[in-house]
């Protein structure tokens, strides 16, 4: 029996919990995962502890035996939505951690920051996740830096709700008869969602409407080798993309480039504009596949702290490490 570390991923599908030994590697020692569909919920104070640990209790007590941890040490949670919703979190997770297991060492941790690191470990470099948004984060490991994330009304440029709002727009234009227009993305929209003069009224009181939007961003992909315009869609999402890496990744050196997300699985038609426009803006760069996701930036960051030797920077926004008093 050793003492352990507690790592867990909390997003928008719900999380995912493992415990492991420290100085096996990241992928020895490991017990679980241990999965929760339900998302921990927010309010007016932000992400809320209870809820978090209300489900984290259960999951870690079912871990334990077999695990052949004693003790739990260090405990690294990976959070959405820390940076601006993290303030209730950063207040009452570590000392309820603390008290119910008797962590020493926690470590709030933003998802950018863990998909960051499944992705690239600690080395300089830049990731750009997109999925129904799109997030770059980058580090020379003296600072954190981030461009966009910004949601679906101010930002995400480039992201699935972006691309689904540029193809539905074209196909608006295509039934007004405005310049722009794409009677293929016109066809694909009635396919989607029914005629477009209900589209207004299907769309616009629904709650999710950055999925809605972005549910339509394949379509577009899918008739970007027959239609200009949605090929013209696919390379503009590529060159935003691609400027918000270049915000963030580091100047000097030879940092690594890497792009998880889902929104990538949509093919060719925009991997290949970006990493074009990626070797344009970042000739220094590195392209490199993604080494893994979050929940495995959560534990070799929790790896790391275990042995004291966490090179990544600390960012209270980002990655806030702490000593939580216990009692």
């Amino acid at each position: 029996m050793a003492e352990g570390f507690l790592a867990v991923d909390s997003g928008g599908s719900g999380l995912r919990v493992v415990l492991g030994v420290p100085g096996q590697g990241t992928g020895r020692g490991i017990t679980g995962p241990r999965e929760s569909s339900v998302p921990v919920r927010t309010g007016p104070g932000g992400i809320n502890p209870g809820h978090l640990m209300e489900q984290l209790v259960p999951m870690v007590r079912s871990l334990l035996p077999g695990s052949g941890v004693s003790a739990l040490g260090t405990a690294v949670v990976g959070a959405a939505g820390l940076a601006t919703l993290g303030d209730a979190l950063r207040a009452e997770l570590p000392a309820a951690l603390a008290r119910e297991f008797g962590v020493r060492t926690v470590a709030l941790v933003a998802d950018a920051v863990t998909a960051y690191t499944g992705a690239l470990g600690p080395r300089p470099g830049a990731v750009l996740a997109a999925g129904t948004g799109l997030i770059a984060i980058g580090t020379d490991l003296k600072a954190w830096r981030r461009a966009d994330g910004w949601g679906h009304l101010l930002g995400d440029c480039g992201g699935g709700a972006w691309i689904g709002r540029a193809g539905l727009e074209a196909a608006l234009r295509a039934h007004d008869g405005r310049p722009g227009g794409s009677t293929a993305l016109l066809a694909l929209s009635e396919e989607a969602f029914g005629p477009v003069r209900e589209l207004p009224g299907r769309l616009y009181p629904r709650s999710d409407r950055p999925a809605v939007l972005a549910s339509f961003a394949p379509r577009v992909a899918a008739c970007a080798d027959r239609d200009p315009v949605a090929a013209g869609i696919l390379r503009e999402a590529a060159r935003h993309m691609a400027e918000s890496a270049a915000a963030v990744c580091p100047a000097e050196g030879e940092p690594r480039v890497c792009l998880t997300g889902g929104l990538f699985r949509t093919g060719a038609a925009l991997v290949v504009p970006l990493e074009e426009e990626l070797r344009r803006l970042l000739p220094h760069a590195r392209q490199v596949p993604a080494a893994g996701g979050p929940l495995e930036g959560s534990v070799l960051i929790a790896t790391e702290l275990a042995g004291s030797s966490c090179t990544l920077p600390s960012d209270e926004s980002m990655l806030y490490v702490v000593t939580p008093k216990r009692g």
